[in-house]
């Protein structure tokens, strides 16, 4: 991976392959397996609850399970401050759309107080969760809903032994949420910051809880709630006007950017309708036209892994871009070549190759990860099947050809902008609804998921093969 610094260091140590872009910029779009593997991780990383904190807690209950699950009362339940509340072991996860956990109600006891919510990390550990500042509880004597206070309002039914009852914060809407066997309750406004702790309480003699922090299936469609919730959003966006061109528009220039003529001539066809015009600049002709034939023989060449071919059109068309032997350009179609000789189990010739044009970058720390990724498959016997088996996939060629369609772009004497030869007009809006996302979740207080790109092309995938 190429860091900023690198990059930096790099730009000025090596002129960039065009006239305008950063060519720098090209090489930090790599990313070797593990770094993408680490990436997707970290998605998913924030940690969730997955046990009651039965050391931090008001004492006033006995823990029945093994796997911290399970409470039951043991107080005298003389007065208000007599109530075995118990938090979960970690916050409720704020990175997602909507967060949830339920109980299930072993027994009701004597009074029936058992309850459910959210509290913070300085409640007060010998009261009901809702008759505090800073809480939430959902109360089974009475049905009511306490939210820092010790009067509740009505808000649904009670609940006894044997019912199932859930607690939830939507994160899109900014409520709480709670259901009961099954069924939504009803919601209120989240209006409590910071953390909070999914909070459970038993209150009067005989009175058991067992919590599913998701372990166990729920008795709620959570999945159809949380899907529900998105289409809701959705549908406001929807409701936008747009010009009717404009998605035709989008798609066409996304074509012409990459040089996907033939898939473009078909898309025109199927549409039937004619080009629309450059909405960028006004002129006639958009310029991602520029070099589109030659843009779309270069990405066929080294899609099909003809490198020598891909160097010598360069050569000829557009020599500028090759004319440095140590830049970006040079060192990405040298180092696919070299992977294509291993490709064609030509080792010998590989090893040859490598000391002959790929030498010269050892000292570069921008290509530091790429170079001894691709080293690493002469190590294996298989090297297709190896940890370093990504390179001789055709997305390792299809980042090549992207970095060399960019930078004939960026040949372009009428291109005023560089980022337009990085960046196709669909990527630079999804980059701007990934800001937009992040800028909004952070006006909720970080809370909520954001659009990431590579997280909705995980989930489609997935989607598609179930």
């Amino acid at each position: 991976m190429v860091t900023n610094q690198d990059a930096e260091a790099a730009s000025a140590a090596a002129p960039g392959a065009g006239a305008t872009v950063d060519a720098m910029r090209l090489a930090s779009r790599w990313r070797s397996q593990a770094e993408w593997a680490c990436a997707a991780a970290e998605l998913e990383s924030e940690p969730a609850p997955s046990e009651l904190n039965t050391v931090n807690s008001s004492g006033l209950f006995s823990v029945v399970s093994t796997d911290k699950l399970s409470v039951k009362y043991l107080g005298s339940h003389h007065h208000g401050h007599d109530v075995g509340v118990v938090q979960a072991d970690r916050p409720a996860p704020t990175r997602r759309a909507v967060y949830y956990f339920e109980m299930s109600v072993r027994n009701a006891g004597y009074k029936g107080q058992t309850s459910i919510g959210f509290t913070n990390e300085s409640f007060k550990m010998r009261r009901q969760p809702g008759w505090e500042s800073n809480s939430c509880g959902y109360h089974g004597d009475d049905g009511q809903l306490y939210v820092g206070q010790g009067k509740g309002q009505s808000f649904g039914p009670k609940f006894t032994s044997g019912d199932i009852i859930g607690a939830g914060i939507n994160y899109l809407s900014q409520e709480f949420f709670f259901t009961k066997n099954g069924a939504q309750v009803g919601a209120i406004p989240k209006e409590i910051k910071g953390p909070l702790y999914p909070t459970i309480a038993v209150h009067s003699q005989g009175e058991e809880l067992t919590v599913n922090f998701g372990k166990e299936p729920f008795c709620f469609d959570i999945e159809g709630y949380i899907l529900e919730e998105k289409m809701r959003q959705q549908s406001v966006s929807d409701k936008l006007n747009l010009e009717p061109d404009i998605s035709h528009w989008i798609v066409r220039s996304y074509l012409l950017h990459y040089g996907y003529q033939d898939t473009l001539n078909a898309f025109d066809m199927a549409n039937a309708t004619d080009p629309p015009t450059n909405r960028q600049n006004g002129h006639a002709e958009p310029p991602e036209m520029y070099g589109l034939s030659h843009r779309k023989l270069l990405r066929q060449l080294i899609m099909s892994g003809d490198i020598d071919s891909a160097f010598k059109r360069l050569g000829e068309w557009y020599p500028q871009v090759i004319k440095d032997e140590k830049s970006v350009i040079c060192f990405l179609l040298h180092s696919q070549r070299f992977i294509e000789y291993i490709r064609a189990e030509q080792l010998e010739d590989a090893v040859k190759y490598g000391r002959a044009n790929l030498a010269s970058f050892l000292t570069h720390k921008a290509f530091e990860g790429l170079l001894k990724d691709s080293v690493a498959l002469l190590a294996y016997e298989k090297p297709a099947e190896s940890c370093m088996g990504y390179l001789m996939d055709s997305p390792q060629r299809e980042f090549v050809a992207d970095a060399v369609n960019a930078a004939v772009l960026s040949t372009n004497p009428t291109m005023k902008d560089p980022e337009s030869c990085l960046y196709s007009c669909l990527e630079r809006l999804l980059r701007q609804l990934t800001v937009c996302s992040f800028e909004r979740r952070a006006f909720n207080n970080d809370q909520g998921d954001a659009f990431l790109l590579h997280k909705e092309v995980q989930n489609y995938e997935r989607s598609r093969r179930s």
